[in-house]
Formats: structure tokens, C-alpha cells, sequence
């Protein structure tokens, strides 16, 4: 028995989808346990960019099980429009991939009153997506949720259907000030995705289970990062599922005993989209030339990321909330050039010194960082495969964060590429 949960250990973008699709040359079986097409991994192969939104980065080897969980919300069009665009890019997609039957279902009015809710809240807008990620999360918990199995049940769907289309108008028509949905129409349009859809539903967590008894390596693939955990993230500043190592078993229907590792990824800096606080942003040229070296603009929205140092306050809170057992270092290619580089070792607030990540937003909103400052270095670690052949500053870089935080790391990536990577310790 062999798995490995891949989580991210910031705000996102950390670069899990090219660790996921390398790791995955080794696994049997790659399943999505939370989030929606909110997410987006990029993986480059061949010269060649894939955007992955739903579908688990294991869809771009051949013969891997892929499986997207209970816990994410689906979009029908937007599932079966990247299913389109593999499948004209030459990507097979049949009995590989598979659906949980109680994965929920993000309905239009979900968008709509994500839109409509970010609209109203003005400058106090937390900076969402607006593909009805939240909203469809809001129904799951409060138990009225449209399932994907539910879609195999037209009288059921049409009901269930029915019952929050209603109440949903009401919000949008007189709160919103926007125009009310028609239940024809949905109806109409969900019904021919539950029949492109319905070969792929299945009782996941029946698969996943046995797949573990019987010896397969398998690969749990988590979306967004440690930060934007709904319970251990920047409340409110967050997304609306359990990014955590946790939300592998709750989200996939496996027990903590079975999870053998968790694997935390980590840009070589710190990124973040949409709103909220953000310790180590650098609002000047610095940060500026980071998001354009690095290219830190949203795979799912494009929009431009914001840009800072590395901090260690955020990834001991990640180590000690995932349990992690080792780290990938990303983007390490990205820090090429710098004369100096910046380590975040503390926040600075009101006289008080932080040494372990705050959970109050007003602190982190207006914290000062304290910095450990390294030397950077010169030359291009860009596809570098072999660790003993990086830059004299640049392992030291690495052994500094691995002394800092404690653990080590097993996988450092040196460019975009499939194969620009170096491996220290293999995962299965």
C-alpha cells in the first residue's frame, strides 16, 4: 500500500500540478479530493501547455485511473469542456477517468449568486472567482445540494431542481436586483450533460478503497493551498472546501491510517490572488519583476498574482496542520539573478514578535516581517536535474529552509518542463 497526498503550502499556484503530473509516471491511480474549476494546474510537456481545471493532472499519462472526488463541486460544462479540449489535443479519455456519484453539482444560480454577492459587497469583496464554488458548498452543508447522481434521476433532479431554483430567484430577484433563471431551461441543458456525463459516475470511494487494499500506489491531488483552507486559512480570505492533507479522507472516503505520505509543495517565494493579507508582499519594482519572471498571472482567472519573499511563519503552520513528511520546492529557477534574497523568519505587531503564524487577520493585515537576508546567485539553475550541480547559494538557499522549518525537501523544480526537475527522495 502506497499513498501520497500533494498539497499546497501557501495561497495556491504553488506549482502542484507539474509535481502531481511528474509523480504520476509512478502511480496507478490520481484522485481530486476538493475545490472546482476554481483551480487551475498547469503542466508543460513538450513545449506544450495543459490547463487542468477538474480532471486530476494523472489524465496526461496513459493508463492512470483518474478519479475527481465527493468532495468537489462540479461543473458540468465547464467538466465536459476540458474534456473536449484533451480529447482534440490527442489526451484519451474513456474509462480513465471517474466521477463521484456524491460529488456536488454547481448549478447556474450558484454562479449567478456568486456574482451577485461579490457585486454587493463593494470594496469588502473577498475576491472570488465567481463560479459558484461557495454557493454550491453553502447548499452542500446545509443539506439541499444537487448530487451527481442526482443527475441519473430526472424526476428527482427535476424536484430538487425546482425547490432551490425558487428560492435562489428570490434572492437574486430582490437582493441582487437581477433577472430570475429559468427552470425549463436548466432543466433542459443538465439533462443532456447528466447523458454525456453519466458513463463516468461511480461509486469512487468503493474504488479508491480497493485500489488501496490491493497494493496500487495511488496519488491524492489537492487544489489551492494550506492558507485557503476554509477552517485553517486567512478566514475569511479563503476558499470554501478543506485544502488541508485532512480533506483527502473526507474527500475521496479514505481513513487517515491508509494515507502513508503528504508531500507539501512550496514556490521558492510566496504568490497570492484575489484579496487578503499578505505578510511579505512587495509592492515595488521587486515584486513587479518576480510576477513577470515568473509568470504569476491566474491560470484560471489571469489574474496578476502578488509577489513577496518566502515565509517561514506560514510554512511551520502548513507542516504542523498537513503532518507533512517532506517538501517540493518550485520555481527555484525564478530566483536566478538576485543579488540578495529575503527570508521571512517573524512578524513585528504592536511590540510583540510572532515567531508562529497569527490567526488574526488584523495582525497579519498590519504586521511588520522580520527578515533573514542570504546571498543570492548568479548563475541559471533553469532544467538543472542533478542538486550537486546548482549554484553554491542556491543549495544553501535549500539547506537554509530545510534547517528553518525541520524537514526536508525531496523534489526541487528548476523550470515549466516535465523533466526540469531534481529528485531527492522518491515518493513511492
Amino acid at each position: 500500500m502506497s499513498t501520497v497526498v500533494i498539497v499546497g503550502t501557501q495561497w495556491g499556484d504553488e506549482g502542484k500540478g507539474k509535481i502531481v503530473d511528474f509523480l504520476t509516471e509512478k502511480a496507478d491511480v490520481v484522485a481530486r479530493y476538493q475545490g472546482g474549476n476554481n483551480a487551475g494546474h498547469t503542466v508543460v510537456i513538450k513545449n506544450e501547455k495543459y490547463i487542468l481545471h477538474l480532471i486530476p493532472s494523472g489524465v496526461l499519462h496513459k493508463n492512470k485511473k483518474c478519479i475527481i472526488g465527493n468532495g468537489v463541486v462540479i461543473d458540468p460544462a465547464a467538466l465536459i469542456e476540458e474534456m473536449d479540449g484533451l480529447k482534440k489535443r490527442g489526451i484519451n479519455i474513456n474509462k480513465n477517468l471517474l466521477i463521484s456519484k456524491n460529488a456536488n453539482v454547481i448549478m447556474p444560480y450558484h454562479i449567478a449568486l456568486d456574482k451577485g454577492n461579490e457585486n454587493k459587497k463593494g470594496n469588502k469583496k473577498i475576491g472570488t472567482t465567481g463560479r459558484g464554488i461557495g454557493p454550491s458548498y453553502t447548499d452542500k452543508i446545509a443539506r439541499f445540494g444537487i448530487r451527481m447522481m442526482d443527475l441519473l434521476s430526472p424526476e428527482v433532479f427535476k424536484e430538487k431542481l425546482k425547490t432551490n431554483l425558487s428560492a435562489a430567484n428570490f434572492l437574486l430577484e430582490n437582493l441582487y436586483k437581477t433577472a430570475p433563471l429559468s427552470e425549463k431551461e436548466i432543466y433542459k441543458q443538465y439533462m443532456k450533460y447528466a447523458e454525456r456525463l453519466a458513463p463516468y459516475i461511480a461509486d469512487t470511494d468503493l474504488i479508491i478503497n480497493k485500489e488501496i487494499t490491493s497494493g496500487k500506489k495511488l496519488l491524492f491531488e489537492g487544489a489551492q493551498g494550506t492558507l485557503l483552507d476554509i477552517d485553517h486559512g486567512t478566514y475569511p480570505f479563503v476558499t470554501s472546501s478543506n485544502t488541508i492533507a485532512g480533506g483527502a479522507c473526507t474527500g475521496l472516503g479514505v481513513g487517515p491510517t491508509k494515507i502513508k505520505k503528504v508531500l507539501g509543495v512550496v514556490k521558492a517565494y510566496t504568490t497570492r490572488v484575489g484579496e487578503g493579507p499578505f505578510p511579505t508582499e512587495l509592492k515595488d519594482s521587486l515584486g513587479e519583476a518576480l510576477r513577470q519572471k515568473g509568470g504569476e498571472f491566474g491560470a484560471t482567472t489571469g489574474r496578476p498574482r502578488r509577489c513577496g519573499w518566502l515565509d517561514i511563519l506560514i510554512l511551520k503552520h502548513a507542516i504542523r496542520i498537513n503532518g507533512l513528511t517532506g517538501l517540493a520546492i518550485t520555481k527555484l529557477d525564478i530566483l536566478d539573478g538576485f543579488d540578495k534574497l529575503k527570508i521571512c523568519v517573524g512578524y513585528k505587531y504592536k511590540g510583540k514578535r510572532y515567531t508562529e503564524f497569527p490567526k488574526e487577520i488584523d495582525v497579519l493585515n498590519n504586521c511588520t516581517p522580520v527578515y533573514e537576508t542570504v546571498e543570492g546567485w548568479k548563475e541559471s539553475t533553469l532544467g538543472i536535474k542533478d542538486f550537486n550541480r546548482l549554484p553554491a547559494n542556491a543549495k544553501k538557499y535549500i539547506r537554509t529552509i530545510e534547517k528553518m522549518l525541520d524537514i526536508k525537501v525531496h523534489i526541487i523544480s528548476t523550470g515549466q518542463k516535465r523533466d526540469e526537475i531534481i529528485v531527492l527522495k522518491e515518493q513511492f
